[in-house]
């Protein structure tokens, strides 16, 4: 792996999974061979309340905890997080270093005031727009897979974690249960699994759904140069191969 460090701020609404999006990238780099911490950051656990979260990885040891509050890259989960302020950081862009990235879960450019345009401009700020809900509801037949969509996008973006250790990390979090969550998050994941009849059927949805957000960046020539779009069954099979679907 080759050197790259960055600092994540992942923005959403309670009920997205932003936390569990954090957890599983950063996962996901710790399986390809790197290294990551995290901290999410919330108030009361109830549907459409601001959530934070943040992601450190590194191919390297990373030491420091806690808030970050200069990010190189920015998540950007609900367009309401921008455009009506439901965020713990105003404006969204606050703190992001000169030349950053904000990748925003939307199907269209989000109308931004003149202050957000000049201070996404000054600090020539990378915005990828990438529908992921729209592509979580296509592929998955849910939204619930819109932070799945996520995992997948940044993870094209950034060139790490590959998709396969990523694949790997949503299989940990929802068979191997190795990640601890909290209440809210342990209810969505009730909610999650109601929906589909076998957690097989529930890993390949959400193998699906990377597999299109990861591939959606690169079409878009968004993607790092060490990002590699693996066979999409192959994806697949990684997670599921041993399951009985």
């Amino acid at each position: 792996m080759a050197v790259k460090r960055y600092n994540v701020r992942m923005a959403g609404l309670g009920g997205q999974g932003v936390v569990t999006a954090s957890h599983i990238l950063s996962n996901g780099v710790v399986i390809s061979g790197g290294h990551s911490s995290l901290v999410p950051f919330f108030g009361s656990e109830k549907r459409n309340a601001p959530v934070e979260s943040y992601v450190r990885i590194s191919a390297e040891v990373i030491y420091e905890i806690g808030e970050i509050i200069y990010p190189n890259i920015i998540m950007i989960f609900h367009p309401s997080v921008i455009t009506l302020g439901k965020s713990y950081t105003m404006p969204f862009y606050t703190g992001l270093k000169e030349g950053g990235v904000c990748v925003i879960n939307t199907g269209s450019p989000i109308p931004f005031t003149a202050d957000e345009q000049k201070g996404l401009e000054v600090n020539n700020t990378k915005v990828y727009n990438v529908p992921c809900t729209e592509i979580a509801n296509e592929v998955a037949k849910t939204d619930l897979a819109t932070n799945m969509g996520m995992c997948g996008a940044i993870a094209a973006v950034l060139g790490m974690p590959d998709l396969v250790s990523l694949g790997l990390s949503v299989k940990d979090r929802f068979i191997g249960k190795g990640i601890v969550v909290s209440g809210g998050t342990a209810a969505l994941d009730s909610a999650i699994e109601k929906k589909f009849a076998k957690k097989a059927k529930l890993l390949e949805a959400n193998m699906r759904t990377l597999y299109a957000t990861y591939k959606f960046v690169m079409d878009q020539g968004w993607a790092h140069s060490d990002a590699v779009l693996v066979d999409e069954e192959e994806l697949v099979a990684s997670a599921c191969g041993t399951l009985n679907v």
